[in-house]
C-alpha cells in the first residue's frame, strides 16, 4: 500500500469529495510497545475502542498479545484475525449462547461478572456434556469505583458495590481456577491518583471477603492528549498502579492486567473533511455526529484541527462545526481553533480520532462513504514521544 506523507498531501493529490479516514500504523505500534515494555504486567486491548481488523495485526505485532472483548462479534473477529491471540470476555453481563461459544468454539477462558446470576449463567454455559462444572476458567469479578477523576465516567452501569461484593468473590472463588478483581476508573482518567483510590477499594474487598486473588485488573482510562487536556506522563500512572498493586493482600504469583484502549489507538486516526459552507463561525463539513465526530457531538469533546490550505493567513478563530446530515442534532460546538479566513472548499483535518472515532461511523442519511488512507507524518499530538512541547494554546493550528 502506497503510504502519503501527510495529510496535506492527500488533500492536494486528491481532492477528495468524501471524508478521508488516514491511518498511522506507526503511531499505533509506538503505543503497543511502550504498554508491552513498560507496564508492570499484561496489556490487553479495549477492542470496543477501535476494532479494525488492520489495526489489530499492528498492536499484535508490537507485542499486545491479550484482547478485550465485549461481545461473540468481537470474539469472532479478533480470533479471525489472530488465531493465537489470548481473548478475555469482559462485558459483565452476556447472553449464554455467547459465553458457550466464546468457550467451546474460541478458547475463551476468561469472563468478567458482577452478578451471582451471571456466574451462574458463566458455569452453566461452561459446563461439560454430563453436567460437570469448569475447571479452567479465570473469572474477573468487576467492583464499583469512582470515575470523579476521568472526562467520562463509566461509574453506573456496572461494577458491585463494595458493601456487596464479599458473597460473590467468594461465590466466584469456588469455581474458578483463577479469580480476579477488575474495575474501571472511567474513561480519560487525568491523574494517577484514580487508581490508586480504586485499589485501596479493592484492598477492602479482598479483606471483607478473606479470598485469595490471582488477577488485578485495573481497567483502562489510560490517557490520550486532547485540546484542553495535557494529561501526566504515562510512567506515571504505572509507577502509581505498581506501588498499589504491591501493597494488595494478593496471591504471590498474582497477575496485573490492564485494558487500555483509547491509550493505544487514538493517535491511530485521524480526519480530512471538507468545508461545504461558512455560516459566520460555523462551518458545515462532510461528517459530524453520526460519524467519525460522535464524541465531538454527544460528550463535547474537543480534537485537534488544522487547515490543510496553503496561504490562509488570518488569526486563529473559533469555530462549531455542522455536520452533513439533515439533523440539527448533527452540531459539533467545539470550539475548534482555525484561521479566520477559511472558506467554503477548504479542507481541515481532524486529529486523534482513532479511539471512538471511525468505529463509531454509520450510514445515516446516506453518508459516511469513505476511504482509508496511510500517512507516514506524526499524529497532532503524543502520549509516546518522550517529551511534551511547550502549547501557546490549547489547539493545533496550522497554516501549511
Amino acid at each position: 500500500m502506497y503510504i502519503h506523507p501527510d495529510a496535506s498531501a492527500v488533500a492536494g493529490a486528491l481532492a477528495p469529495d468524501e471524508p478521508v479516514i488516514l491511518n498511522r500504523p506507526h503511531a499505533a505500534a509506538r503505543a503497543a510497545r511502550f504498554f508491552a515494555q513498560k507496564f508492570p504486567g499484561k496489556s490487553l486491548y479495549a477492542v470496543k475502542a477501535n476494532p479494525s481488523p488492520e489495526l489489530l495485526r499492528v498492536l499484535w505485532d508490537a507485542g499486545i498479545t491479550h484482547y478485550d472483548v465485549a461481545s461473540i462479534a468481537e470474539v469472532r473477529l479478533v480470533r479471525a484475525v489472530l488465531p493465537e491471540a489470548v481473548l478475555c470476555f469482559m462485558h459483565p453481563v452476556k447472553t449464554a449462547a455467547a459465553i458457550a461459544e466464546a468457550y467451546t468454539v474460541h478458547g475463551v477462558r476468561t469472563f468478567s461478572l458482577d452478578t451471582q446470576e451471571e456466574l451462574d449463567k458463566i458455569v452453566a454455559a461452561t459446563a461439560a456434556a454430563d453436567g460437570s462444572p469448569a475447571t479452567d476458567l479465570s473469572l474477573c469479578v468487576r467492583l464499583r469505583v469512582s470515575s470523579d477523576y476521568a472526562e467520562l465516567s463509566l461509574a453506573s452501569k456496572f461494577g458491585i458495590d463494595l458493601a456487596d461484593a464479599a458473597p460473590l468473590l467468594q461465590a466466584t472463588r469456588q469455581v474458578a481456577d483463577a479469580l480476579g478483581i477488575c474495575f474501571h476508573v472511567g474513561s480519560q482518567a487525568m491523574t494517577p491518583f484514580a487508581y490508586v483510590q480504586a485499589m485501596e477499594r479493592v484492598r477492602a474487598a479482598i479483606v471483607d471477603a478473606s479470598v485469595t486473588v490471582d488477577i488485578i485488573d485495573v481497567g483502562g482510562g489510560f490517557p490520550s492528549i486532547y485540546p484542553g487536556m495535557t494529561p501526566p506522563p504515562l510512567e506515571d500512572y504505572f509507577a502509581s498502579i505498581h506501588r498499589a498493586a504491591e501493597s494488595l493482600p494478593i496471591s504471590y504469583s498474582s497477575e496485573l492486567w490492564c485494558e487500555p484502549g483509547r491509550a493505544l489507538c487514538a493517535e491511530y486516526n485521524s480526519l480530512i473533511v471538507r468545508v461545504e459552507k461558512r455560516r459566520g463561525q460555523e462551518l458545515y463539513i462532510n461528517d459530524g455526529a453520526y460519524g467519525a465526530l460522535y464524541d465531538a457531538a454527544h460528550v463535547g469533546w474537543r480534537f485537534p484541527v488544522r487547515c490543510l490550505v496553503a496561504g490562509r493567513s488570518g488569526e486563529a478563530e473559533r469555530f462549531s462545526f455542522y455536520g452533513p446530515t439533515c439533523d440539527d442534532a448533527d452540531y459539533m460546538e467545539g470550539p475548534f481553533e482555525l484561521p479566520a479566513d477559511i472558506q467554503a472548499g477548504d479542507y481541515v483535518e481532524i486529529g486523534m480520532l482513532g479511539a471512538y472515532g471511525a468505529a463509531m461511523r454509520t450510514k445515516f442519511n446516506g453518508f459516511g462513504e469513505g476511504t482509508a488512507l496511510d500517512v507516514a507524518d506524526e499524529p497532532m499530538d503524543s502520549q509516546y514521544r518522550g517529551r511534551r512541547d511547550t502549547r501557546v494554546s490549547d489547539n493545533v493550528v496550522s497554516l501549511r
